[in-house]
């Protein structure tokens, strides 16, 4: 199965890819059955990998690793990969779904607050009268104990789905991804964080000029202040300072995949 390349952001491999090949890669992975996560990763979670060698570690383990916000476009580009875009949660759900239409992929979708998770597949399923749900969890605000994580792993054995979307939160989903994907009957799992809540209408998305112009973390920002503006007034102004010293090459930052 063929891989696209990867972008170095501090760090980080961030995948030189777009939303078609990315779903491409993902149908690839399902036929196979080639074990593997799937992290979106924009400023925020190249931010947390700064300071979290692990962390960094997981996201460079990662199947793919897609370029969720603008600025990784924009790095990438900059860098050469000129056909790279956006793969952002909420349209990779939406595009993996309807795919699924035809593919007849089964979805699991794991996280959320109490009734997120079926509330966002009913409103899927609603939107693509084909698409198979193989079942919901809503786990608690804590790490699983054992006897929860073998109930899971019973629920998703039964269910037998070929995609487990994963809304955590990063860098919360991501560790979990990393952490089960060996003991879960899935090949493939998928952190999307707030897609479950922007997909399902609990959240209201932004514009799609927004979205585009980098913009959009301060569109969220706007909507919910308390939770997120230490998230973005202190990652991004450090963001933009790393970024300046990569590119001009007064410091350097290896793929650390261990």
């Amino acid at each position: 199965m063929a891989i696209p390349s990867r972008i170095n952001v501090l760090g980080v491999g961030v995948h030189a890819l777009n939303l078609p090949l990315a779903i491409e890669v993902l149908r690839q992975a399902i036929a196979t059955r080639t074990k593997g996560y799937v992290c979106v990763t924009g400023v925020h979670g190249v931010s947390e990998a700064q300071s979290d060698s692990e962390f960094r570690a997981i996201l460079n383990r990662a199947l793919l690793n897609t370029p969720d916000g603008m600025p990784m476009v924009w790095l990438g580009r900059w860098s050469g990969a000129r056909e790279m875009d956006r793969v952002y949660g909420p349209d990779l759900l939406v595009e993996v779904c309807q795919a699924s239409e035809s593919a007849g992929w089964r979805h699991f979708f794991y996280g959320g607050a109490p009734g997120t998770a079926p509330d966002l597949a009913a409103h899927l399923q609603a939107r693509f009268p084909k698409l198979i749900v193989a079942g919901t969890f809503t786990p608690p605000f804590r790490p699983l104990t054992t006897d929860e994580m073998k109930e899971l792993q019973a629920i998703v054995a039964a269910a037998r789905p070929d995609i487990m979307w994963i809304g955590l939160s990063t860098p919360k989903q991501e560790r979990f991804m990393s952490a089960t994907l060996a003991s879960l009957e899935v090949p493939v799992m998928i952190g999307i964080g707030a897609a479950f809540d922007l997909v399902s209408g609990k959240v209201r998305q932004s514009p799609r000029w927004i979205q585009r112009s980098g913009f959009e973390w301060l569109y969220r920002l706007v909507q919910e202040p308390k939770r997120l503006w230490k998230r973005y007034l202190k990652n991004n102004p450090l963001f933009v300072v790393r970024i300046v010293l990569q590119l001009s090459g007064l410091r350097r930052y290896s793929l650390d995949s261990k």
